[in-house]
């Protein structure tokens, strides 16, 4: 473990209102009470509820969750305080909510005087709030050191080519992308800039390892001007008492070792119809078994016969399970029988499956996720299936790469590269977590020197 730090430091941390932002948060939260933090997680009622059981009873009195009340609005109600089945036209609402709750934030900061703020970078102003309290605050970033160099260099260095030419967007993927930063620079406001403090290197904590990401960290370090401290990768423990995932568990046991593909696009993304079918027919084709998560925007659920090619499922039969619920992919994705994760490449996604050695079939949507499946095709452990100049994909393409990745030479190659990666990342874990709180603990001691 290296030399294990102890403290009475209390923090409060406090996360973007979705899934993605608080599964890392909450995963940090228990690092650092393994390490004697006493931490305050801050969110909206609705996502707390959904928290609070994957909080293990020995960290009951080392994770408080504190409730953020944000203002009533007609098209928010509280059920909407969240992204998890926000309609996404709410999605610019919710975080102009999520700041109009500043006073009720400064409350909660002026009541438990927390030692230090982590905050997320969704919303920067957190920062202020607290230094207008005295109280410092660090960034937890829960993008990749690749995704976050990559938009820091747009910003800092415009014009300037990221040198690193693994990392790149398509054409498609570009208009997409400069549409989103035409938007989200619109709605900056004064406090939604960064502010450097003179007088002690800023840390900014960020959900990765040098194990995979060392020179994007370094890259990023310089862009910055910040000391960048990995905390490790986001995965969450594995649980393992749900009764109801036992037929699906159990289906899963009858199929061969790595034979298995399994399907998910995150709990946020929406395949569009034509996306929908070809990866159908691709699975189909290939002949691999799958278990397939199927999501619908709230408000838009169909029944899985309809939204599906006609006849699909019966042509299927036992091969394949589709499932329009959640499924439990911690499990699956430690399953022997799983050879291949189709993915979106959402960062928690991707992690999770590098953690139990699962070669990634990547299909990315938006956001960071192009940029984190450019990564991992360069670490060799994924193959992505490439949208043509439309941004359409192909049944032909996926069912090829799903076949090379469970039955071919591939998948042997990109497991192997796996296992040593992901035997690396453990191994490292338990220093990497010691090292960031020790620079959590001297960042406090620094700044409560300049008050």
């Amino acid at each position: 473990m290296g030399t294990q730090v102890t403290t009475t430091l209390r923090l409060l941390m406090f996360p973007w209102l979705a899934y993605g932002h608080i599964s890392p948060f909450l995963n940090v939260a228990k690092k650092l009470a393994d390490r004697g933090f006493l931490i305050y997680l801050c969110s909206t009622p609705i996502n707390l509820k959904s928290t609070i059981n994957k909080i293990p009873e020995k960290y009951a009195d080392l994770i408080h969750l504190i409730e953020l009340h944000l203002p009533e609005l007609p098209e928010l109600p509280p059920h909407y305080h969240t992204t998890n089945g926000l309609p996404p036209h709410l999605n610019h609402t919710l975080k102009k909510a999520l700041k109009m709750s500043k006073p009720n934030f400064s409350k909660i900061l002026q009541n438990l005087k927390p030692g230090l703020v982590i905050y997320d970078i969704m919303q920067q102003w957190a920062e202020h709030v607290a230094n207008e309290q005295n109280i410092p605050a660090v960034r937890l970033l829960t993008f990749s050191a690749a995704v976050t160099s990559y938009f820091a260099n747009l910003v800092k260095k415009p014009g300037i080519k990221f040198p690193f030419p693994d990392i790149y967007l398509r054409k498609i993927e570009q208009v997409k992308l400069g549409e989103m930063l035409e938007k989200s620079a619109k709605d900056q406001e004064p406090d939604d800039e960064e502010r450097l403090v003179d007088g002690y290197i800023q840390i900014a904590l960020i959900c990765t390892s040098r194990t995979i990401e060392a020179k994007y960290i370094d890259f990023l370090s310089e862009l910055s001007n910040m000391k960048i401290v990995p905390v490790g990768p986001p995965v969450q423990d594995l649980i393992t008492n749900d009764a109801d995932d036992m037929e699906l568990m159990d289906w899963l046991g009858t199929k061969d070792e790595n034979s298995t593909v399994f399907v998910s696009f995150g709990s946020e993304y929406f395949l569009s119809k034509e996306d929908m079918e070809e990866v159908a027919f691709g699975l189909e084709l290939s002949n691999v078994n799958f278990i397939w998560v199927v999501r619908f925007p709230k408000g838009e659920e169909q029944n899985l016969e309809d939204a599906l090619p006609k006849g699909f499922l019966e042509r299927i039969g036992e091969r394949g399970i589709v499932l329009d619920k959640f499924a439990p992919q911690l499990r699956i994705l430690n399953h022997t029988s799983t050879g291949g994760f189709i993915s979106h490449c959402g960062w928690n996604s991707v992690m999770e499956s590098i953690d139990f050695g699962v070669p990634i079939i990547a299909m990315p949507m938006h956001l960071d996720q192009p940029m984190n499946a450019r990564l991992i095709v360069e670490l060799g452990v994924a193959v992505e299936i490439v949208r043509d100049d439309d941004g359409k994909i192909h049944k032909g393409e996926i069912a090829e790469i799903i076949k090379g990745v469970i039955t071919e030479k591939t998948g042997e190659n990109l497991r192997g590269k796996m296992r040593d990666i992901s035997k690396n990342l453990k191994s490292t874990r338990g220093e990497e977590m010691d090292v960031a709180a020790k620079e959590i603990i001297n960042f406090f001691k620094n700044s409560a020197k300049l008050k």
